[in-house]
């Protein structure tokens, strides 16, 4: 059996579950948190070492501005109350994107979840908040342009490992999995971990995200199991 040692998930679905049922987004939101609370649990079951969670993206600032500061609240919640049980269960948080543009509240919640568990080993959890693929690739070369001004970088030699030492965590490995929820009518990829991906197995499945459970994470863990992976190559 293929060992998979990362999966990212697009959590798309949270508003379209609320709809459905005549309630407000929030309640989809807030129905959210716990299948994150069930696929980390589910991760770990695995002995995968990797979950990354597309949490806010860049373009869900253009919200409603009451919505954004809902969701904003409803992070430095979450966070405030599931940090005993992960550090508990040995995970590490972790978050990547354009971080500063966090309210000020869940951002510093943030940054004492990541100092707390930093130790922890089982599973890293990373939130990507403030996140888009593109703006990573942004910020990324401007670092290299600046790392160019100051050291003057041999761009003959300048690889592709090279780049990634530029990326918001050059420590977090490329998925091998990418699971998206409730991707009926919306098979893409939505502007998500772009450089990562390259060679990643994308699963979609209709499921919208407040009913992804351990079951439905399992079941996509097994689908990639059985693909043949060549990477360009041939049998």
């Amino acid at each position: 059996m293929r060992k998979i040692k990362h999966v990212a998930i697009i959590m798309d679905g949270n508003g379209r579950w609320a709809k459905k049922r005549g309630l407000p987004r929030v309640i989809g939101h807030r129905q959210g948190v716990e299948s994150v609370r069930a696929t980390v649990n589910a991760a770990k079951d695995l002995d995968i070492k990797f979950l990354t969670l597309y949490t806010f993206s860049t373009e869900n600032w253009r919200r409603p501005e009451e919505e954004v500061n809902t969701l904003m609240e409803m992070l430095e919640e979450m966070i405030r109350k599931e940090i005993a049980e992960l550090h508990k269960n040995d995970v590490k948080v972790n978050a990547i994107g354009r971080l500063d543009a966090l309210y000020p509240k869940p951002r510093k919640a943030m940054e004492q979840a990541i100092e707390k568990t930093k130790n922890n080993k089982s599973l890293v959890m990373t939130l990507c908040l403030s996140y888009s693929g593109r703006s990573e690739i942004v910020d990324a070369v401007k670092k290299i342009v600046k790392r160019d001004r100051d050291q003057k970088i041999d761009l003959d030699d300048f690889k592709e490992e090279n780049f990634t030492e530029f990326l918001y965590d050059p420590e977090l490995p490329d998925p091998e999995l990418l699971i998206r929820t409730g991707a009926e009518n919306r098979e893409r990829i939505s502007n998500f971990l772009l450089w990562q991906i390259a060679y990643t197995e994308v699963y979609f499945t209709k499921t919208l995200w407040p009913d992804f459970r351990k079951k439905e994470f399992v079941k996509a863990v097994q689908d990639f199991e059985k693909r043949e992976r060549l990477f360009g190559r041939v049998k």
